[in-house]
């Protein structure tokens, strides 16, 4: 009997043919809600995963036969891996793949908010010619501090070095710095206070809260611009709001929510000095390809082992 897979999400087409190359008995139905989920995935032994499909506990009680569960994307916010896990379900996930969609992205976002360049497109399209308020900074130069020095972090430092900016980090879990030639490890506090960019690159732990709130904004250099492709949460939004109004920060660029979509009505879009993806990070066709094949691999290994 072949190996049943359930992809609930939009899968590269590739990596469902390489599936169903390998002999495995592949469905692709995306958009299923949460009842209908619970429904369909009682005759499945695997199920991949983006970021939409939320694989919680009630969703996992109605999977007798489950035996895999695979993220294609990084973060597992939304399965609940250790339920899973106590219930003998192998959780996976494929973080290499989009590190180099991301690490560009947040570039793309600090490169923008040295230069307005949110602001300037919205202005100029409305008719306005804000030359002089768009006055801008070079980041050649500057100090980048990177929270969070994994794979995303370290490609941002390589490429943030190669356009001549001084790279510094933190990350609780790392003493020695990975990319010594780049990358200068300090304590938070340091880079908080010595960085003209921030860029964070860590999980969004709810217990532990915001990593990044008025207290830390208060720590930090006047004008300083933060970057965020990480996770919502991660940036008290209220706290950065402030920041921006007074100036304190002199711009920020987000990829990431504490609610995605953000309410309309949310006061951080107020803010001018503001560049703006819709979580996208890993949204390339590069990364893409990559993801849903590496994806691919982990579910025709996991049969065959079998």
């Amino acid at each position: 009997m072949p190996f049943k897979v359930l992809v609930s999400d939009p899968l590269e087409k590739e990596a469902v043919t390489a599936m169903r190359e390998a002999g495995l008995a592949v469905e692709v139905k995306t958009d299923l809600t949460p009842e209908a989920l619970k429904k369909e995935i009682a005759g499945y032994e695997a199920i991949v995963v983006r970021s939409a499909t939320k694989v919680r506990q009630e969703i996992i009680d109605s999977a007798p036969r489950l035996k895999l569960i695979v993220r294609a994307g990084v973060g597992l916010d939304n399965v609940d891996a250790e339920y899973a896990k106590a219930k003998g379900i192998v959780v996976r996930n494929t973080p290499g793949a989009s590190t180099n969609s991301v690490a560009e992205l947040a570039l793309a976002h600090l490169l923008a908010t040295a230069r307005h360049i949110g602001r300037g497109t919205v202005t100029t399209k409305a008719g306005k010619w804000e030359k002089k308020a768009l006055e801008g900074v070079e980041i050649e130069g500057k100090t980048l501090g990177i929270v969070g020095i994994g794979r995303i972090g370290q490609a941002l430092a390589r490429k943030a070095a190669a356009l001549g900016m001084r790279v510094v980090a933190f990350d609780k879990f790392v003493d020695k710095s990975p990319l010594p030639k780049f990358v200068t490890l300090v304590p938070f506090d340091e880079l908080l206070r010595t960085s003209d960019f921030v860029s964070l690159h860590i999980p969004f732990v709810a217990k532990e809260g915001p990593t990044i709130g008025e207290k830390e904004i208060a720590l930090m250099r006047s004008g300083v611009r933060l970057v965020n492709c990480a996770r919502g949460g991660v940036i008290d939004e209220a706290a950065l709001t402030k920041g921006l109004a007074s100036g304190k920060v002199a711009a920020a660029g987000l990829d990431v929510f504490a609610k995605e979509p953000p309410d309309p009505t949310n006061s951080l879009l107020t803010q001018e000095n503001l560049s703006l993806t819709p979580h996208v990070g890993a949204s390339t066709v590069e990364g893409q390809a990559r993801v849903g094949r590496e994806a691919a691999e982990i579910v025709i290994e996991f049969a065959r082992a079998r």
